[in-house]
């Protein structure tokens, strides 16, 4: 059962991707230049501070509400399970942009969010239970058009779905162990 305590840590970092966006809008967007830049020292920075920053309104709104549904499917199990899922996603995920993504700045909550539906349908994989099947069965309903992401379109960072869904994968199998394995 999710409880009302489950969404205060997905509410919050939602409402930090806001603020951020409201500070990035009034500087004419100059903080997207913390956002991940690949093979650079200062893109390392980018690992943790470009799921906070977005390229417009309509592009936070377009994570903001997949992040909250997804987040509170896996704060489900627990607030510390979804902030190691989370960190684990935004530090893998980031890592593998870093390493492979093209040579421009990735900003934006879309990996995150690609590493939560993997993470809730993969744990519906390693954990057999009726809750997880029917959060996974929600998450394909609500969110498998995300699958579309992966592919190559101008202007989106599919690097970041792509190292996203990678680091969701990673995360369910570091945090979740399948029955008899």
């Amino acid at each position: 059962m999710i409880a009302a305590k489950d969404f205060k840590p997905v509410l919050w970092l939602a409402g930090v991707m806001c603020v951020v966006q409201v500070l990035n809008l009034l500087s004419g967007y100059s903080l997207n230049t913390y956002g991940l830049l690949p093979r650079s020292a200062q893109g390392l920075l980018g690992i943790v501070s470009a799921p906070f920053l977005h390229g417009s309104v309509w592009h936070l709104l377009g994570n903001l509400v997949p992040f909250v549904v997804l987040g509170v499917l896996v704060a489900k199990d627990g607030v510390g399970r979804f902030l190691v899922a989370s960190g684990l996603i935004i530090v893998i995920g980031g890592l593998l942009v870093w390493l492979f993504g093209r040579g421009y700045y990735h900003v934006g909550a879309s990996g995150w969010v690609f590493g939560l539906w993997v993470y809730v349908l993969a744990r519906a994989w390693f954990q057999h239970s009726w809750a997880n099947l029917i959060c996974a069965v929600a998450a394909m309903l609500l969110y498998g058009g995300l699958i579309y992401g992966f592919l190559p379109r101008y202007g989106v960072s599919f690097e970041s779905h792509i190292a996203g869904a990678v680091a969701g994968l990673m995360a369910a199998r570091m945090l979740l162990r399948k029955e008899g394995v």
